[in-house]
């Protein structure tokens, strides 16, 4: 019996989907990278004025797109700790006033983009707090159990499920939306657990709100589990990586075969233009999961350098530079601490600006001009390369604890002078295979 295989139905049903969109990403999203601002806890303060204080470092360091948790209002209708969640609002419309005013985040705003930044901000469409003013006004926007109750379908009990069959529903939340682009001139969102809402109610909001302004959509959800919603979309998460390195990590991290599987399982499915968002910690991972160190110990570094290379964009999580190692609260008041500068700065600024100026990462076909390199150790190096005209860019990484001499990596016809990223060391390559010394968890990015 002839079986085809799953991955290509998940691409074949990725490409006729994509087919079917009229939408084309921001030119700049192709080289960026997102920077999640949890605002609650960034500073002792938690408020917009105090966070402004460090857009001069985060552009400083690299930073393309800064994504607020939800701004809005929360609940207090059975809201959960002291504060609530930010997946919880009451508005739609208003910034939650612990945080500051409209007119505050029109400043954060508008300094982001003198500074080089974009701005996007979390979107909730599945559902509001229990006590949103549409509870009152609209009740008809929310689904009701057999009773005529509000509730959420998911076991969250601070917040209730909307209710997408209503089309009056859908316009006034294309005006919220609308609301903020015109208001505050943000450049794009982030879409809250995006597979939750119908496909269909994304399409219909891009197309009204691509009439203001051409936008940066990125969906929480993985292109794996829901491709049909890569047709809306111009970046999503990455949990199954994600999940497969937690085990790689878990299990002993003795064999990266798996690892390369599920790359190639995103190469095959996600269309050309579209970004797979690679990342190692966020506001989840982090509370409820624990911190990248506790997931990933020494691997979690050249993880960032990876997220940072390969095709896709990077997702940081606020305090990864310092680094943050401790579990943040969720509902309650938990600060990052900045007394000292941050210890990853440098380390985030080198990779971060190297990704967006260098030609081989920054080029629109360069994005789907990545090679697969042989090694000699391929059970523990990843290596691959980044190639635009006469750009190119090798990256090896081991995923190991064993320091590794000597090891060959075929370059697939890349020859010439090569310089090290990190230590400025040149390499020179006659196109077929070149060794290299690897230090336990370590890794080099070739440049030319």
């Amino acid at each position: 019996m002839f079986c085809i295989p799953w991955s290509s139905i998940l691409a074949f049903i990725a490409y006729l989907s994509w087919m079917k969109s009229a939408f084309s990403p921001v030119p700049w999203c192709l080289n960026t990278n997102v920077y999640e601002v949890n605002l609650r806890q960034y500073t002792s303060e938690g408020t917009l004025e105090a966070f402004r204080l460090h857009l001069p470092r985060l552009a400083d360091m690299g930073v393309g797109v800064l994504w607020f948790m939800p701004l809005t209002p929360i609940s207090k209708k059975n809201r959960k700790g002291s504060m609530g969640s930010y997946y919880a609002c009451s508005s739609y419309t208003t910034v939650n006033p612990e945080y500051g005013t409209m007119e505050a985040f029109r400043e954060v705003v508008l300094e982001a983009h003198v500074l080089g930044m974009k701005v996007i901000i979390d979107w909730v469409a599945n559902h509001t707090g229990c006590d949103h003013h549409w509870t009152i006004e609209h009740p008809e926007f929310y689904k009701k159990d057999e009773n005529g109750n509000f509730f959420d379908a998911h076991g969250w009990d601070d917040v209730i499920d909307l209710d997408y069959a209503n089309p009056d529903l859908r316009k006034a939340m294309i005006q919220c939306m609308r609301q903020w682009i015109v208001e505050t001139g943000i450049d794009g969102f982030r879409c809250d657990m995006a597979m939750l809402t119908p496909v269909d109610f994304w399409l219909e909001a891009r197309q009204a709100l691509e009439q203001d302004r051409h936008l940066f959509w990125l969906a929480e959800l993985d292109p794996l589990d829901n491709p049909e919603y890569m047709q809306v979309f111009d970046a999503a998460y990455t949990w199954r990586w994600m999940n497969a390195a937690t085990s790689f990590r878990k299990e002993g991290s003795r064999q990266i075969h798996h690892l390369r599987y599920v790359l190639g399982q995103y190469s095959d499915v996600l269309p050309s233009t579209a970004c797979p968002a690679w990342f190692t910690s966020n506001h989840d991972e982090n509370s409820w999961n624990g911190t990248e160190y506790e997931k990933y110990g020494e691997m979690a570094i050249p993880l960032a350098v990876f997220s940072a290379t390969y095709k896709g964009i990077s997702l940081i999580y606020s305090g990864q530079e310092i680094p943050n190692r401790k579990r943040l609260q969720f509902f309650d008041r938990d600060p990052l601490d900045w007394a000292k500068a941050p210890a990853l700065h440098a380390f985030y600024r080198s990779l971060l600006n190297l990704r967006k100026n260098h030609a081989a990462f920054t080029t629109a076909s360069a994005a789907s001009n990545l090679v697969q390199l042989r090694n000699s150790v391929d059970h523990h190096v990843l290596s691959f390369k980044r190639q635009h005209d006469d750009s190119t860019a090798i990256v090896i990484i081991n995923f190991s604890e064993y320091p590794l001499h000597n090891l060959e990596v075929d370059l697939d016809g890349a020859g010439g002078t090569f310089v090290e990223h990190f230590t400025s060391l040149a390499h020179e390559c006659n196109g077929g295979s070149h060794h290299v010394h690897l230090q336990p968890w370590g890794y080099q990015i070739w440049l030319q």
